[in-house]
């Protein structure tokens, strides 16, 4: 599988907990208790995401095509 940089955004909310989205891939949302695990889970929803869009015939999102 090839790799892409994203561009990612981590807020840390109110609850102590840290929030990722990506303005490139809509849908890009992961919650997790620290920094490492919330980009872990990031990555992990982004690869889903690129791999549904491959199984279903979608187009990619424009960032990675």
């Amino acid at each position: 599988m090839e790799k892409y940089l994203i561009p990612i955004t981590i807020k840390k909310l109110e609850e102590g907990t840290y929030l990722a989205t990506s303005e490139v891939i809509q849908g890009l949302i992961a919650e997790g208790r620290t920094i490492a695990e919330t980009m872990e889970i990031a990555q992990d929803v982004a690869r889903k995401i690129y791999e549904s869009c491959i199984e279903h015939g979608d187009p990619l999102p424009d960032y990675i095509t």
